[in-house]
């Protein structure tokens, strides 16, 4: 699966797999609630933009490995920063192809994440760690179940109880409930500090543009 908001990005890169193999099935989603409805299926790749409409920062990556952690996820994206590389690979993606890759590399890439390897730019070091309170945030954030993720992505759009268990089929009582654990799991006291905790992981990173569509 293809999962970018800029159909002419999807087009190059399902002609770059297609080269690479012969019988393939390729699924295009232009939004994250596509990347959602889409996984339900029988997936072997993802190939993840992190900044597309419905996903903030790492939240989306964090819900996939959460929610399917055998289906490897490489990050596709225009942001080549050495540390949000090293924090898409904290948060178990299994690549990270920077955009600006030439073709041949891009398949390579993907080549060895289908044979079960791992893949990075060359030139950056993943050996060098995040301070001791972002590593530590990371932990916590890790312990959030997959619908708690989405709840933290919404949190962090700015929706209400309401807005939320409307998106996710659910009742307020429930939305409440991940709210709490949420806070607990994180070690914060209100909506707001999660929020900030869940920005600090991001760390300004990513355009924030998408949180505008819902």
């Amino acid at each position: 699966m293809i999962a970018d908001d800029h159909p002419l990005f999807r087009g190059a890169m399902r002609e770059a797999i297609s080269g690479l193999l012969e019988k393939v099935d390729i699924a295009e989603a232009g939004t994250f609630d596509d990347v959602v409805e889409l996984l339900s299926g029988d997936i072997d790749l993802v190939l993840l933009d992190l900044a597309m409409p419905g996903v903030r920062g790492f939240s989306g990556l964090m819900y996939m490995r959460a929610q399917y952690p055998s289906v490897p996820v490489i990050v596709v994206s225009a942001n080549d920063d050495p540390a949000a590389i090293r924090r898409c690979m904290e948060f178990g993606a299994s690549g990270f192809i920077p955009k600006t890759l030439g073709v041949d590399t891009m398949r390579a890439a993907i080549s060895r994440v289908l044979s079960g390897g791992i893949w990075t730019p060359p030139d950056v070091d993943l050996g060098a760690g995040a301070d001791s309170e972002t590593a530590e945030l990371m932990g916590r954030m890790a312990t959030l179940t997959p619908q708690q993720v989405r709840v933290l992505m919404m949190l962090s759009e700015g929706l209400l109880n309401k807005q939320i268990a409307y998106q996710l089929g659910v009742s307020e009582a429930t939305v409440k409930a991940h709210v709490s654990a949420i806070l607990q799991k994180l070690g914060v006291e209100s909506r707001t500090q999660a929020v900030i905790a869940a920005a600090k992981i991001e760390s300004g990173q990513w355009p924030q543009g998408a949180s505008a569509e819902h």
